[in-house]
């Protein structure tokens, strides 16, 4: 028997509020007895889960993990732009003028992550 990935753990500031942000961008739901102040809070989405836990430092430097999003209803651009109104900023701009690319953006604390190309914008 060998291991399964449970859920991707991230370190943050604020457990609860970060988590809030995430499950908004993924559109998924926090566990139903996750409050506000809570040390731990949890993400389900489709694709796995996201455990969020506070700790007392902060975030030094570049992550060394990250999520790379693929919107399933958007096109690329309309995702970035829709996680900038949620309160992401962006980063990195690697889009190209051929549609292909990329955009790095930073969560409310500041954690990386990747928007890609739909499966559509792939395909066409």
């Amino acid at each position: 028997m060998t291991s399964l990935v449970r859920h991707t753990t991230i370190d943050c500031a604020d457990a609860y509020r970060l988590a809030s942000f995430w499950a908004q961008v993924l559109g998924g739901t926090l566990a139903d007895d996750d409050l506000p102040g809570d040390p731990e809070a949890t993400v389900t989405a489709a694709g796995g889960a996201l455990l969020f836990v506070t700790v007392p430092d902060a975030k030094a430097g570049k992550n060394r993990v990250h999520l790379d999003l693929q919107p399933q209803d958007r096109s690329r651009d309309e995702e970035v732009e829709r996680l900038l109104a949620l309160g992401a900023t962006l980063v990195a701009d690697h889009r190209r003028a051929d549609g292909t690319g990329w955009a790095t953006l930073a969560d409310i604390e500041g954690n990386e992550f990747c928007v890609e190309r739909s499966a559509a914008e792939r395909a066409g």
